[in-house]
Parts: structure tokens; sequence; C-alpha cells
């Protein structure tokens, strides 16, 4: 039973939505001990000093000569046309992975989602030597592909797009995944009951609830793509208006024109910003 002086603070959490719950947070100045504000101000100082810098020598003046030349939109366009390709690959395959992953038990799984993962700790280089001897030209596949069908892969827009949905996919397939897990299952398994296929299901069911993490994973896929350098340049090479992305001409600009090379990195940069502002809701939102 509530008492008298029970009922004002009654009152408010009913007109506040409840008592408050979580953790307590500490102001700046209040009870942050020094030994963790002063790393913390290093790391912040860390990670923003080299963007502030970027902007302090990006040449302002000369900018829109830069951006305006053809070898610059030539390298956008190819990027741009590769990364929403290695995309679209990685939507195709990634989805049903990660559906497999989140939904059927079977033996290995944890050894499936371990290698599925592993281009996001593998160096790229490397995974572009893996994918030079899975699919070059003399390759454990890419030797059929070039015998059978005259395709080969290596050192070709497409090779580009190849290499980039290898290291982007994981990002795909582990957003996904995880909204799949955080999914009411019985949804479909209702469904299901009614008579409805399994796919069936996926399509009509689970597909419209787990489309925000289907496109939040697209989104962090295409940025990944878009950034990709070092698969990129092992596997597919660097030739201008064939496989020179972005990424690619801000290191060739770098040797021989360093302005050059600050104008394309704030392409990339504003790029960057303008991903992780479409995913504030996702990432930035404090719980």
């Amino acid at each position: 039973m509530t008492s008298p002086h029970d009922k004002p603070a009654a009152v408010a959490d009913t007109l506040t939505g409840g008592p408050r719950r979580g953790r307590p947070r500490n102001r700046v100045g209040r009870g942050v001990p020094l030994p963790l504000l002063l790393p913390a101000l290093l790391g912040l100082a860390f990670l923003v000093l080299p963007l502030v810098a970027l902007l302090v020598r990006t040449p302002w003046g000369t900018l829109s000569d830069q951006l305006t030349s053809p070898e610059v939109w030539q390298a956008l366009r190819l990027s741009l046309v590769c990364a929403t390709a290695a995309t679209a690959v990685s939507l195709v395959l990634g989805v049903p992975l990660a559906w497999l992953l989140a939904r059927v038990e079977f033996p290995g799984r944890g050894l499936v989602r371990a290698l599925v993962t592993l281009p996001l700790v593998l160096p790229p280089v490397v995974g572009g030597v893996a994918l030079l001897m899975a699919l070059g030209r003399n390759g454990v596949v890419g030797k059929w592909l070039d015998a059978w069908f005259g395709i080969t892969l290596p050192f070709t827009t497409a090779g580009v797009v190849v290499a980039e949905a290898f290291v982007a996919m994981p990002f795909l397939v582990i957003s996904v995944e995880g909204t799949l897990r955080a999914a009411d299952p019985r949804y479909e398994e209702a469904a299901t009951t009614l008579g409805a296929s399994r796919f069936t299901a996926f399509r009509r069911v689970t597909l419209p609830l787990i489309a925000p993490g289907v496109a939040a994973g697209a989104v962090l896929a295409w940025a990944r793509a878009l950034g990709e350098f070092g698969a990129t340049i092992t596997f597919a090479g660097n030739f201008p208006g064939r496989t020179q992305t972005m990424p690619l001409a801000v290191y060739l600009a770098l040797q021989s024109d360093p302005e050059a090379a600050i104008a394309l990195s704030l392409v990339l940069l504003a790029v960057s910003i303008a991903v992780l502002a479409g995913l504030r809701d996702r990432w930035t939102t404090a719980s």
C-alpha cells in the first residue's frame, strides 16, 4: 500500500513513464577519474585530428578543378558502379546465407560462421592473393572458367566487383543474421502452419520484418566496397578506366599530385559521413 509520502514520487513516475532505470551517467568534471578522462580525450584527438588536418590542407581554391577532371570522374563512376554491383552480389548471396546461419541447425554451423566472418579480419592483400589462387587464370576454379566459358576475372572490371564483394559481404551477413535472430520465428511458423512453403514464408513474412537490417547491412557493404583497396589492387590491378577505383586513384595521385589526392580523399570522406548519417539511428543513438 502506498503511503502519502510516496504519492508525489508515484505521480512523477506516472507522468515520466515510470522510474528511471539503467546505469547512472557521470557529468564531465563530476566524478570522472582523471586517469580515464585524459586517455579518452587523447583517443578522441587521435581519431579526429587527421580528419581535421585533411580539411585544413584541402586546396579549396582549386577543388572544383580537381574534382571536375576526367580522371576523377572516371574513377568515381567506376567506384560507384562496382560498389553497387558488389552490394547486389552480397544481397543475392548474403541474405540466404544469413538466414541459413540464423534459422537452420546443422553440424559445423559455428565453423561456417567463422569462415564467413574471416574476411573481416583477413588482411585485404591476403584476400586478393586468395582470390587469385582461386579465380585466377591458373587458379583452382579460374582455370575451368577460362577453359569452359572463356571467362577471365583478374585485372578486369568484373574482378573489381568480385574483390569488393569478397570483403563487403560479411558486413551484410552479420547485420542480417543479427536481425533474423532478433525477429520472432513464430511468424514464420504460423505461415508454414497455414500452408505456405518455407520460401514463401521467408519472402512474404520474414523479409519485410528484417528489411531495416537488410538495408543497414547493404549500406555498410556498399561503403566497405567503395573504400576497398588491398584486394582490388592485388586481384584486379590498377588500370585507369577499367579497374582504377577511387582509393587506387588516391594512392596513385599521392605520388605525383598531392592536392589531387586530398581532393579525392575529401570525396570519400563525404561519402563516409553520409553513410554514418544514414545509419545514425542504428549506430550512434545511445540506448
